[in-house]
């Protein structure tokens, strides 16, 4: 043990010369002496682990405070060492970041709970006490994955039970939260762990896939590198190239995702530039796509909008010589640094003087305000459902109507995007546009899109939008002020020791929203024309959700009726007068079908790159037909309903942009599936 201590000690030196290492030798002497006797399942003594945490932690270059809780962090809790006798041998700081990490294993669980339930509901609690605790500082969290990141590195001696449990917890709860930290080579390797161990035999498939093509790969990769190099020094570029495979859980996770053989996956290599200065960044990437075409769809541009975790990187997609596909990454030295370290990187300290990068607390303002709102969920299921869609999810960056960005997750919808901004203006929204058009509540965000909320003050929260939302936030705020109307039963431990009489059955939801004058003009259509003003008939008053009509009158042009409305019926017309009406969006527009003909040329994998292309768009395709044509290419017919008057202008351009599509045409859906047009 003496060994690696003193090789802790000597990489503490080596990044920290200022470092108190009399304080970590007394914590290392007061953990070996805590834990004598301790043994892990591994057969090592108890203190090899404790080394290895504080060891895992030097890789992000923490200050002493940090490793000496790393070396200390299981003495409360496995010990007999109290929280007054650790405060006063190392001080109050030390003490609570211990204890911090103690708490979020430290549970006392009512003995009356069903079996079923007590793991959920400790798993739940477990993730409460984790985001208090890194709620106060981020250093706990550190501390946890550096814990929990060799307790992976020897998890082949747990029971076959713990295992699978440990490894589906990393995967849902750790890694994400190693990417959301910005992480990324803990990531890598918590996923891999989990992934060895919970499916071993595609594991094992995978691993031997790769090694079988190494050296071949290696060989074009290093060719790739040199080949970089050069053209980067004659464009005068200063930068060093690195190429570098991607590891075994995101390659099966993209032929899983993506329904590809893995020699068809596009990034198993990946080349790295990295440059002294942002123009540097946006230089190599000149010289990049000068050399070869870039793949449709595949350029993303994090250094002009960073990643919430701080990630900073070009990300671009080019097509080799050979057709193969290439990703390159391009990012300056500290980009890179901020890649493998994430927060560890702006997190510095000397000793005694606390040194900051103001950045970082903006930056970790999503956790303390994903700790805010899950506090509010008291239902282990909604906080262990809202920590695994948050953590885990892809970003996609949006803009506010002023220009501000905000993030969100993959899948992300105008609904989730009201209840960021404020829940007020989520419980009162009646309809939402992007990018200046009207789109359904469930319409799916995509980065860059510029989102404008319309609310009314007579709108409240309805039962299906739980399951129009994807945030943690969100869904919590709805299930909130659906009790508070009584639209949900309140939990248990709200009720009040007086019952109120029971509540009648609640009936389903009506479409039809009763809203202001104003916020109706925004949403009528006439003739598929917006903008136009219109006056509401008093003897039927139609609101959103409604079917509607409109008749021309001399003032002030078009009155619009409910399509049902008795007086209207009744009353003489003209009917070259009477106009087709409808509300815009998800409040109530027609619904229309939509043939569409997609000439595919001959490429490998096209018809999963169109569906992946168009699931974010919310689009109910109620027909399909994927057939051979003439000159080597292929139809994809498919008819599919949209409420938008643009739906099928948003499609064709979405499906302009995968490669191997040769053209796009709208078609009647009577003329589709067989006919030739």
């Amino acid at each position: 043990m003496r060994t690696e201590f003193a090789k802790l000690l000597k990489t503490i030196r080596k990044y920290n010369p200022e470092a108190d290492t009399e304080l970590v030798r007394r914590a290392y002497r007061l953990a070996d002496q805590a834990h004598k006797g301790q043994m892990r399942l591994s057969g090592d003594p108890y203190i090899t682990h404790c080394l290895a945490v504080a060891a895992n932690l030097t890789q992000l270059r923490l200050d002493t405070t940090t490793i000496v809780a790393g070396l200390l962090h299981d003495v409360l809790e496995d010990t007999r060492v109290t929280h007054e006798e650790l405060a006063a041998q190392f001080g109050e700081e030390i003490s609570a970041l211990v204890e911090g990490v103690s708490h979020i294993r430290a549970l006392n669980l009512p003995a009356s709970l069903p079996a079923e339930l007590s793991h959920q509901q400790k798993q739940a609690e477990n993730l409460r006490k984790m985001l208090v605790a890194t709620a106060r500082d981020v250093r706990v969290i550190l501390i946890k994955l550096a814990d929990r990141l060799h307790n992976m590195r020897t998890i082949e001696f747990l029971p076959e039970d713990r295992i699978r449990r440990i490894c589906q917890e990393t995967l849902d709860i750790y890694a994400p939260l190693a990417n959301r930290l910005g992480m990324a080579h803990w990531k890598w390797e918590l996923e891999d762990h989990a992934f060895h161990h919970l499916n071993p035999v595609m594991y094992r498939e995978m691993a031997a896939r790769v090694a079988m093509k190494r050296r071949e790969r290696e060989a074009w990769l290093n060719s790739t590198v040199e080949f970089l190099e050069q053209r980067l020094a004659e464009a005068e570029v200063v930068a060093r190239v690195i190429g570098r495979p991607k590891h075994l859980y995101s390659i099966y996770q993209k032929i899983i995702q993506q329904g590809k053989d893995f020699d068809q996956v596009m990034d198993i290599l990946a080349v790295r530039i990295i440059t002294q200065t942002v123009a540097g960044c946006y230089n190599a990437l000149g010289v990049v796509h000068q050399l070869w075409p870039p793949v449709p769809g595949r350029f993303k541009d994090y250094i002009a909008v960073p990643k919430i975790n701080m990630y900073q990187s070009i990300h671009t997609t080019i097509m080799r010589e050979n057709g193969q596909p290439l990703e390159i990454q391009i990012r300056t030295e500290e980009m890179d640094r901020t890649a493998r370290e994430g927060i560890a990187s702006h997190w510095r300290y000397k000793e005694g003087i606390e040194k900051i990068d103001p950045k970082l607390d903006s930056r970790l303002r999503w956790l303390r305000q994903m700790y805010e709102w899950l506090n509010e969920a008291h239902v282990p299921e909604e906080l262990l459902d809202s920590v695994r869609r948050d953590v885990g999810a892809t970003e996609v960056y949006v803009f506010t109507p002023k220009g501000e960005v905000k993030e969100l997750p993959g899948g992300a919808t105008p609904l989730d995007f009201a209840y960021m901004i404020h829940s007020d203006v989520g419980h009162h929204c009646i309809g939402a546009r992007v990018n200046s058009g009207m789109v359904p509540l469930r319409y799916h965000l995509q980065t860059g899109d510029v989102v404008e909320i319309l609310t009314s003050k007579n709108q409240t929260p309805h039962l299906d939008w739980l399951d129009i939302v994807v945030t943690g936030k969100a869904r919590t705020r709805i299930r909130q002020r659906l009790r508070e109307i009584g639209e949900l039963e309140p939990l248990e431990d709200q009720e009040p020791v007086v019952k109120p009489p029971p509540r009648p059955v609640r009936k389903p939801a009506s479409t039809v929203r009763p809203v202001d004058d104003e916020t109706r003009q925004k949403l009528v259509r006439v003739q598929g024309n917006k903008g136009i003003v219109v006056q509401f008939a008093k003897c039927c008053n139609p609101m959103p959700g409604h079917p509607i009509i409109g008749y021309i009158t001399k003032s002030p042009g078009i009155t619009v009726h409910r399509a049902e409305c008795s007086h209207f019926g009744v009353t003489k017309r003209d009917p070259d007068r009477i106009v087709e009406a409808h509300w815009d969006g998800v409040l109530g527009g027609v619904t229309r079908e939509v043939g569409m003909r997609v000439t595919i040329g001959p490429r490998p994998n096209v018809l999963a790159d169109i569906t992946n292309a168009i699931r974010p768009m919310n689009i109910s395709i109620t027909r399909a037909e994927y057939r051979p044509g003439e000159n080597g290419d292929t139809f994809f017919d498919f008819v599919f309903e949209t409420t938008e008057d643009d739906g099928a202008r948003r499609v064709a351009a979405t499906l302009r942009t995968v490669a191997g599509v040769v053209s796009i045409k709208q078609v009647p859906p009577a003329k589709l599936f067989g006919a030739r047009t």
